[in-house]
């Protein structure tokens, strides 16, 4: 069956109206989010208390990558979505309550597990931090764990959010925590004047309020679309046994995530102080992309494909070809602009207060490490959101496991030699993780597209339009660091603006000049 290009497939245009509410969603959350990095780093910069912080957010976060948004979008949303589908709405209330029941005491155990053992993971991953600072981690550690416990019921509902088609609602929902924290930095720093060690307290009991915020704002969202919902430890509850199948694989690929993760973070403890903290940096501009233009996508299109999974697979590789080509459309200029222009951007944002050229420039060292692999790390979220809906969480768990392997190897043959280059007090290590993250990323890229085309067949955006895409990217990327060169100095901000919107400009008139835009309104009936 072949589609003729002038033609949407079936939903397409649907779920091209999903990824906007997704994206803007999440634009809205991370715009605050930037406010919050810039904050953060007026008062913390890239010292002892800035690596506490970033090393007490990341290893709880294990439960939120665990039972969180990726497993529950591949477990739970493909089963709740086909009974919305066949009109079960009472089963798919029970099977929500029940998905609920099991998830807050699997997460409520993890929690309380994780804050007893808090000194014995500090510990043992930063056992070359002095006392003083281990303490303070752990300290921020502990209350951090609830949090993470809240994020994971959070995540349940946006599957119900996200399965009745409401977007926005779900991705905005983190601007409340955002938000929080926000209010804490500038109450505590600009108004009560705390010193840092009070002040990233302050921050951490913010975040847990923050991470209640989030979450009450869901809620009656949530239940105005489950009526007479009652949690249940039900596993004979109708769908819960398939949930429970396809939780097994993702689970077990997260936990091997999980490990990479953590294994990161022991890495970065043992390189030059401020190393954790500036990978933090780094990795809130990297996150941005993926989760405007890829996560978008992939949260879109689950439950979309969750109910087209019976259609003629030539219909499904269709619109997986448009998924692509709009994650492309957005990730090669983002990576280019990161490579080229990083540093202007994060001087702009951050170079303020404790946040100096020093911190600028080793966090856009790791950023560029990171931005290679931008586009490989967004389509394979969108590739495998197709595996979920089509009922295999097995195929992106292998892949899973080999593609943290080789994001762990390569990171430590690069980050030992790099660590010995810098500057000021800084080196530039973690950019030898990136480099592996970045590595790893194009490893799952490739082999999720295998695997795919022996599922639904060809499916690729087309290496034409890749070539016209960074044509215009590499273009637009000339004339930005052409102005960098050429205009007089500016405060960091206004060098940010006068270089980048030029190339935003440059980029997408060049883009629809050679095609690329009107071919994308087309595949999307925007």
């Amino acid at each position: 069956m072949t589609i003729p290009p002038n033609q949407t497939p079936a939903g397409t245009e649907k779920g091209a109206r999903a990824a906007t509410s997704v994206g803007a969603g999440i634009f809205l959350s991370r715009v605050l989010g930037f406010v919050r990095e810039r904050v953060f780093g007026y008062y913390f910069g890239s010292s002892d208390f800035a690596d506490a912080w970033r090393a007490a957010l990341r290893l709880p976060n294990v439960l939120r990558n665990l039972l969180g948004e990726g497993t529950l979008s591949a477990s739970m949303i493909p089963v709740y979505a086909e009974f919305l589908q066949e009109g079960k709405e009472e089963e798919a209330s029970r099977f929500a309550g029940a998905v609920l029941g099991i998830l807050t005491v699997a997460a409520g155990t993890l929690v309380l597990g994780g804050v007893l053992i808090a000194p014995i993971l500090v510990g043992l991953f930063f056992s070359l931090w002095s006392p003083e600072k281990q303490a303070l981690t752990t300290t921020l550690v502990r209350i951090l764990f609830p949090m993470s416990g809240i994020f994971v019921i959070s995540a349940w509902a946006m599957g119900v959010l996200d399965s009745h088609r409401r977007f926005f609602v779900s991705y905005v929902a983190p601007a409340a925590w955002n938000t929080a924290l926000i209010v804490a930095l500038v109450a505590g720093g600009a108004y009560w004047g705390l010193g840092q060690r009070d002040l990233v307290i302050l921050l951490a009991w913010s975040a847990l309020l923050g991470g209640g915020l989030q979450f009450g704002f869901q809620l009656p969202f949530v239940l105005g679309h489950l009526k007479g919902l009652h949690p249940s430890l039900g596993k004979g509850v109708e769908g819960v046994p398939e949930a429970i199948r396809n939780f097994g694989p993702v689970v077990a690929a997260r936990g091997v995530v999980n490990l990479s993760g953590w294994f990161e973070i022991f890495l970065a403890g043992r390189l030059f102080g401020g190393a954790v903290a500036v990978m933090g940096y780094a990795q809130t501009f990297y996150l941005l992309p993926i989760s405007l233009f890829g996560i978008s996508v992939a949260a879109s299109e689950l439950p979309e494909l969750s109910r087209m999974r019976d259609e003629d697979r030539s219909v499904l590789a269709e619109r997986v070809a448009v998924a692509l080509k709009r994650v492309a459309y957005f990730l090669i200029p983002s990576a280019i602009a990161y490579i080229t222009l990083g540093d202007v951007l994060i001087a702009g944002l951050y170079e303020t207060g404790q946040f100096g050229s020093a911190e600028t420039l080793v966090t856009w060292a790791i950023l560029s490490a990171f931005a290679f692999g931008l586009p490989a790390t967004a389509s394979s979220r969108a590739l495998s959101s197709v595996f979920y809906a089509l009922r295999d969480t097995k195929t992106p768990a292998r892949i899973a496991y080999l593609r943290v392997a080789v994001s762990l190897i390569v990171g430590v043959l690069a980050m030992i030699p790099l660590d010995g280059f810098g500057f000021a007090t800084l080196r530039l290590g973690a950019a030898g993780l990136a480099m592996g993250a970045s590595a790893s990323a194009w490893v799952e890229y490739v082999l999720l597209r295998r695997a795919l085309s022996e599922k639904i067949g060809p499916h690729g955006p087309g290496l034409g339009s890749m070539l016209r895409l960074s044509l215009a990217a590499t273009v637009a990327a000339a004339v930005g660091v052409s102005l960098q060169v050429m205009l007089p100095d500016a405060p960091p901000i206004v060098m940010a603006l006068e270089t980048l919107i030029p190339f935003g400009v440059v980029y997408l008139l060049l883009a629809a000049a050679l095609g690329e835009r009107t071919s994308l309104r087309r595949s999307t009936g925007a």
